[in-house]
């Protein structure tokens, strides 16, 4: 996990484990991104009851051991700067305090590699 912080408590043995699920999530719902700003990554994911149990499930156990993240999950469409979202969209908020804007910012490319039909 090139993006895990040194504050992060995740077992670096379980750190592969982790990726692969942000890639398993980004490859199969992620629909399209943009930065907000530095230190906050808007991501629009598939709607649905499957996209949104993984996704809460997965950010609870991501805000576990990297507790400077927050994430925040609502339904919505939006169409801002380079996202447009057609429909019913899970729309999550990702953002972290100035010093971790690095992070931020290896979660944003590891969306782009997973998932590479969305463009920044």
């Amino acid at each position: 996990m090139e993006w895990a912080p040194a504050e992060c408590t995740l077992p670096t043995e379980e750190r592969p484990l982790r990726v692969a699920e942000f890639d398993e999530l980004f490859a199969t719902a992620l629909r399209g991104l943009e930065r907000i700003g530095p230190t906050h990554l808007r991501l629009a994911l598939d709607g649905g009851p499957q996209v949104e149990e993984t996704t809460r499930g997965l950010t609870a156990r991501e805000t576990s051991c990297c507790s400077f993240f927050t994430f925040s999950l609502t339904t919505g469409s939006l169409t801002t700067g380079c996202l447009t979202a057609d429909g019913a969209r899970l729309i999550l908020d990702v953002k972290v305090p100035s010093a971790h804007a690095g992070v931020l910012d290896g979660l944003q490319a590891r969306a782009l590699r997973s998932a590479p039909r969305v463009s920044p």
